[in-house]
């Protein structure tokens, strides 16, 4: 009676998709955590960029 729980325990086949899912979704947190830290530094970056080019144009 025990023998199709046994069989079922000791299937590891679906243990690679399961650990490639973990690794995307832990890099996909990554990412967004630094997005949003980031994020407001490098649009200031950009906006001072922007801000001097308009300022080298208008001389």
């Amino acid at each position: 009676m025990l023998a199709p729980f046994k069989a079922l325990w000791a299937d590891e086949s679906g243990q690679d998709l399961v650990e490639y899912a973990l690794l995307v979704a832990l890099i996909a947190i990554v990412v967004i955590a630094a997005l949003r830290i980031l994020g407001p530094i490098i649009a200031t970056v950009f906006q001072n960029i922007a801000t001097n080019l308009q300022n080298a144009g208008g001389s």
